[in-house]
């Protein structure tokens, strides 16, 4: 089993009970989509963009209570669109959680 000191996992796992694969399933859906709203955000040329794709990412970790992501991405939103370091911080946060590492 992966990493569970941190509460996404923790939610995780209380969803996917006693099963392994659905939990990997879970993490995997839970990267995906994750990924994919980091993806929009760097690639967002407007305010508008920067700020949906940020809302999304943030609802998506608050629905699994991932504080560090949230965190992360609050910092994005209150700050200038586009800002390389903060979408290195949340792209790091992702490729740690994706590799089992506790996020910092």
């Amino acid at each position: 089993m992966a990493y569970l000191g941190d509460p996404i996992d923790l939610q995780l796992s209380a969803a996917a009970g006693n099963d392994p694969e659905l939990f990997a399933e879970l993490r995997a859906a839970f990267l995906e989509s994750a990924r994919r709203q980091l993806d929009l955000m760097q690639r967002s040329r407007c305010d508008g963009n920067w700020s949906m794709a940020g809302m999304r990412l943030e609802g998506l970790a608050a629905s699994f209570h991932a504080q560090g992501l949230m965190a992360l991405v609050e910092a994005a939103l209150a700050g200038a669109p586009g800002d390389p370091a903060v979408l290195r911080k949340i792209s790091t946060w992702l490729n740690e959680f994706a590799t089992g590492l506790p996020p910092a």
